[in-house]
């Protein structure tokens, strides 16, 4: 006798029937149906599930097993503070150990940003909650221009993995932020405007020793390592001209414009650096494919003609070959971190399922296929 089988089961069995018989079957149309949070293109992203339902999400990063999201957020619904603080999650969206989704982990005061783990499983930030336990003011326009605020308030902040017990890491009166950590959990890198530009620094966990990465006029940040701990990818400004003055006037008001940012990678001690990308518009975010011969990033290269609001996710070989679009929502997809074991990949994003217009922003985790087939 025929043992019972589920009804799905059944239906699967029933579509591989239809497709062997008839040809009708489209399988890719199929995963479209049900991957409602995909978009047409996105062929190296599948089982897109949302993790956030509101405010602003962002900068959502693995722990070192894979099994938690570090991320900061202005959500009112679990921060009802004012400005970004940074929050953990599991990766799967189940609930934490107390029972809820989503667990503060900084102090609740100040501004927040750049959250990262530490190998151990500790977490950093950067905070300025020991200047003023109020949020900094925030300015997003000077003299016609976008503008993002360099607080010199900020300074990098390890604490335990439930938030507890926070202490000062890497901290002046300047600029401190952006920090990140070499899977083998010896480094950690940061922007600081220490020697009075936004430059690249590396903090060696083990001698505590500082070592500038780079000197060139412009804006150097948002650095990661590569997945063997032995180069360096970021984004970075090089004004000339006009350009340059309006920039050192802008970070002389403690302000810089996010505007002309290209990709580049170098060795984990700045040397050998090269330049990724020559793309017009900003890219940025950018973060290692596993092989460490590709990197993701965000840009709006190809929406300039369109006014530049439309950020997508791209991969670029580090030789500058090969560029190729991975994401498709025609609104804002960016920060993208491929999870350890180089199966997923975690990104924020103004999509929904509903494909309604939305400024909301929220962090989605999706399965990674390297080699898409239909």
């Amino acid at each position: 006798m025929f043992k019972k089988i589920s009804f799905s089961a059944f239906l699967s069995l029933f579509l591989l029937i239809v497709f062997f018989f008839t040809g009708c079957y489209n399988y890719d149309n199929y995963v479209r149906s049900n991957d409602t949070l995909r978009f047409d293109g996105e062929e190296n992203i599948r089982n897109i599930k949302q993790l956030t339902f509101g405010g602003n999400n962002a900068e959502a990063y693995w722990s070192f097993d894979d099994k938690q999201l570090i991320f900061q957020s202005d959500w009112n619904k679990i921060n009802p503070q004012g400005c970004d603080q940074i929050f953990i999650m599991n990766a799967d969206g189940s609930n934490l150990q107390n029972g809820e989704k989503y667990k503060l982990v900084s102090t609740g005061r100040g501004r927040t940003t750049c959250s990262y783990f530490l190998k151990d499983g500790r977490i950093l930030y950067a905070s300025t909650h020991e200047a003023d336990a109020k949020c900094p003011e925030s300015v997003m326009f000077a003299g016609g221009r976008y503008v993002w605020p360099i607080y010199n308030s900020y300074n990098i902040y390890v604490a335990n993995a439930d938030g507890s017990e926070p202490q000062l890491l890497i901290g002046s009166n300047s600029y401190d932020a952006e920090a990140t950590v070499s899977p083998d959990g010896r480094y950690i890198i940061f922007t600081s405007t220490r020697s009075g530009d936004l430059e690249l620094w590396r903090y060696d966990i083990q001698t505590k020793e500082y070592l500038q990465l780079t000197n060139e006029l412009g804006y150097d940040g948002g650095a990661f390592f590569s997945r063997d701990s032995k180069q360096i990818v970021w984004r970075a400004s090089r004004p000339k001209g006009e350009e340059a003055e309006n920039y050192k006037k802008l970070l002389e008001q403690g302000l810089v414009e996010p505007k002309a940012l290209n990709i580049f990678v170098a060795d984990i001690d700045g040397k050998n650096i090269k330049q990724v990308t020559e793309l017009k518009g900003a890219n940025w975010a950018p973060f290692f494919h596993p092989d460490g011969k590709k990197v993701l990033f965000c840009s709006n290269h190809h929406s300039l003609n369109e006014g530049g609001r439309r950020f997508d996710i791209f991969m670029i070989n580090i030789d500058g070959t090969e560029l190729k679009q991975i994401t498709n929502s025609g609104i804002f997809d960016s920060f993208p971190m491929f999870s350890y074991d180089g199966k997923k990949l975690v990104f924020c994003s103004n999509r929904n399922a509903e494909r309604k217009p939305s400024r909301e922003t929220n962090v989605f985790v999706a399965d990674w296929i390297e080699e898409p087939q239909k």
